[in-house]
């Protein structure tokens, strides 16, 4: 064969007369999207990924099939081009039925690959399994504390008996690897001599400085407080997230090489304008430390406390003095942490009023629960009328009993008055955990939401200021849990990067496959459930006396048959899958082509391989490289047109054998409808 000149986007390429542009794409670093071409196989051209635009070609080519030519030009990303891939991937995935990850990871506001870690703490890979909970949250050991965790209401767990106990498996493996010889330590990418301020040190601006330095940028995180950690450090009580648990997590990441100012506040001790300046950009993570008040008359009164103020100071050890009789307002984490607090801080009646039922409450079901066994007293359906006092001093709470009315917003029904019913509470102290507000002076320029909150786009983290962006509770919607602040740090610490880097930003939602669980699946949890595992606390009589952590966390035994719970719903080759990989480099919309499906089915028949048929695309490899390669024959197509499915063909009582040995068919499989049991 002679060499020839071809030209693949502009590129003048050497290649040999006789070969397919597919191959002589891929050796020259131009990337073909194709899902059953491999060098070992014949030529097939199944997929329809791989087409190209030829010049003088009336139509669009397959890349693995088209022989090149002396002189030929081709385009791999033209417009035509784009949309012919599109349409190939939208019919490929309105018929595929893998679930690509677990319900757990889709709920998660961080995304974190929670099958992914499970499986390590089951196998006592504690360092890997943190490695992976890192990729995400820098700070697991914390967050394994406090996280009401989201992912656990959606764990098909609890479809059976209990969902896993995520969050803390997380807080255990975290701690685990944190006090071993070698705790895991990110690699971080080369310098790219950009520097970044990051405004903010709590739970969002964490995260960001680790995942920034990791990227290779410089880092300087700037906070007004003594310490850093946010509301971790200073609105979470010690006996939740004990602080020197915390500050082990902040050192890790200040040894990365990222600077931390405390005590610094910006647009006072430092301009705003100074950092734009200064910095290549410059990221916003300030909270929301302003709370709402109760809004009544009276919450002016002496004896009158927002939760996060409260708890500010109990954490800072300069608690105030609240009386033996304290009512909280609120139904939230922030109302739970203020009363079990102020239980702690030796008030005798501890009282918490919601003007909703406990159904409605947003507080963890395990809070609420633990106040109660604590002692506190839950006033459901009241709301404050008026706060009473005497010589500008609270003595009492006169409350509006009320009651549901239709669903509002929010999905919840909403509280009305009932006419005319009030009660009455003796107290020394109110503490309004109601809500809490983001202060932005000091940050001229900045685009504000109508209640204050910096205006970010959702899926870079950009502000209406060059260069500069903003993530967790001063965004947007305000305030909300420390996973969600961390999950929007991700966001725009993508975005920071983009920028830096002069590329524009491509943000849509990613497309996941999903399914409702294989009935084999229900099946095998409903013949052998595994209880949850109980995590020991200390008794309530005990632990209110007390600010020492309320978990006794679990034994080593404990944690990993936890973990060996999780049914593992995710697709086993999701990090390797060709197929989901390409469906997300654009949008698409497979649900335009839902219609009948190929049977969803799994298969053992070959005792060593499992076939999930609801993953095939019929790509054919497997049927190929058993037959061409392997030589042995063992798959075939059966059925014509849309009934078309792979099935295993048995020739003898040795195939269980050979197929352990080969396993050439798994290792080619574009989507993970195979694996080796």
């Amino acid at each position: 064969m002679s060499e020839i000149t071809i030209t693949i986007n502009g590129r003048q390429l050497q290649c040999q007369e006789g070969e397919m542009i597919l191959p002589v794409a891929l050796r020259n670093g131009i990337h073909i999207p194709n899902l059953c071409a491999a060098k070992e196989l014949a030529v097939y051209g199944a997929c329809s990924l791989c087409v190209v635009e030829v010049e003088g070609a009336r139509k669009l080519l397959r890349a693995c099939a088209t022989k090149v030519a002396d002189g030929m030009v081709i385009q791999t990303h033209t417009p035509k081009v784009l949309q012919s891939r599109k349409l190939a991937l939208e019919l490929i995935m309105a018929d595929h039925s893998g679930q690509c990850v677990g319900p757990c990871s889709m709920t998660c506001p961080a995304h974190t690959d929670v099958q992914g870690y499970i499986k390590q703490i089951a196998l006592g890979n504690d360092r890997k399994a943190v490695e992976i909970i890192k990729s995400k949250i820098p700070l697991p050991a914390s967050i394994g504390r406090v996280c009401p965790h989201p992912c656990e209401g959606d764990c098909r767990r609890g479809l059976i008996e209990e969902p896993l106990s995520i969050a803390f498996l997380k807080a255990f493996t975290a701690d685990r690897d944190r006090e071993s010889d070698d705790p895991f330590v990110p690699e971080l990418a080369p310098a790219t001599g950009k520097r970044v301020a990051v405004v903010g040190g709590g739970p969002a601006g964490l995260t960001a400085a680790y995942k920034l330095r990791e990227a290779g940028h410089g880092v300087t995180v700037f906070e007004a407080m003594p310490e850093m950690g946010g509301m971790l450090r200073y609105g979470i009580p010690e006996y939740r997230l004990p602080k020197a648990v915390l500050a082990a997590e902040v050192a890790s990441i200040e040894a990365l090489g990222v600077e931390m100012r405390t005590g610094v506040k910006v647009g006072t001790d430092v301009a705003f304008a100074q950092l734009r300046e200064e910095y290549d950009a410059v990221l916003l993570t300030v909270g929301a430390w302003a709370a709402t008040g109760v809004g009544c008359e009276g919450d002016d009164l002496d004896g009158v406390l927002s939760g996060i103020d409260f708890l500010r100071q109990v954490n800072e050890g300069d608690a105030p003095q609240i009386g033996p009789n304290v009512a909280v307002v609120g139904g939230g984490n922030t109302a739970m942490d203020a009363c079990r607090t102020a239980v702690r801080c030796g008030a005798e009646n501890v009282y918490v009023v919601y003007r909703r039922t406990r159904a409605e409450a947003p507080a963890a079901d395990e809070e609420i629960a633990d106040a109660i066994e604590e002692g506190v007293d839950f006033r459901f359906l009241t709301n404050p009328a008026r706060i009473l006092g005497e010589n500008g001093r609270v003595t009492g709470m006169k409350l509006q009993v009320m009651e549901l009315g239709e669903p509002d917003a929010s999905g919840r029904r909403r509280p009305v008055p009932v006419e005319g019913q009030f009660v009455g509470l003796d107290v020394d102290t109110v503490i309004a955990a109601i809500g809490q507000k983001c202060v932005a002076d000091g940050l001229e320029g900045l685009e504000l939401t109508a209640k204050g909150n910096i205006v970010a786009d959702a899926a870079t983290g950009a502000t209406n200021l060059e260069g500069v962006f903003a993530a967790g509770d001063a965004t947007n919607w305000g305030a909300g849990i420390a996973i969600e602040a961390i999950g929007e740090a991700n966001t725009a610490v993508a975005g920071i990067c983009d920028y830096l880097a002069g590329r524009e930003t491509v943000a849509f939602k990613p497309y996941f496959s999903q399914k409702e669980p294989p009935a084999a699946v229900i099946e095998m949890m409903r013949k052998s459930p595994k209880p949850r595992a109980v995590m020991p606390v200390k008794p309530a009589g005990e632990r209110k006396h007390t600010f020492d952590e309320v978990i006794n966390g679990f034994s080593e035994e404990a944690a990993r048959a936890e973990a060996a719970r999780c049914v593992e719903c995710g697709c086993h080759d999701f990090k390797e899958c060709k197929l989901i990989k390409y469906v997300n480099e654009n949008p698409l919309d497979p649900a335009r082509f839902e219609g009948a499906h190929h049977p969803a089915y799994r298969e053992r028949e070959l005792q060593v391989i499992e076939r999930d048929q609801g993953k095939c695309i019929l790509c054919n490899q497997c049927v190929r490289v058993c037959r061409e390669v392997a030589g042995q024959g063992l798959l075939g197509l059966v059925n014509r047109g849309y009934q078309s499915v792979i099935k295993p063909e048995f020739q003898d009582v040795d195939v269980a054998a050979i197929c352990g040995d080969c396993h050439k068919c798994v290792d080619l499989c574009p989507t993970g409808a195979l694996r080796l049991l």
